[in-house]
């Protein structure tokens, strides 16, 4: 997998969805579910669930009717490497 750091800093940039991460480190939860947890709109909810997804943060999984999201840290880990890599070199 290909992190895009663009994505991913625009997703993280947001403090709604930084909240989203903090709850699916929970477990996986619908959007529905996850929208309950906020005082936004389940689409505004749905807006920022397709930008985690997009960047590889959130995983989602159809389970009947709904869309099951979870929590992706492979590109956390691989962005933290990245990062890493200019404190090793000074």
């Amino acid at each position: 997998m290909v992190v895009k750091m663009n994505d991913l800093f625009f997703a993280l940039s947001d403090k709604t969805r930084r909240q989203i991460l903090e709850i699916l480190k929970s477990g996986d939860l619908t959007a529905g579910e996850i929208a309950n947890r906020f005082q936004i709109t389940k689409p505004s909810i749905t807006h920022h669930l397709n930008i985690l997804n997009q960047a590889n943060l959130v995983d989602k999984e159809r389970d009947g009717q709904f869309i099951r999201y979870s929590l992706n840290t492979t590109v956390l880990q691989e962005a933290i490497g990245w990062i890493l890599d200019f404190v090793d070199k000074n």
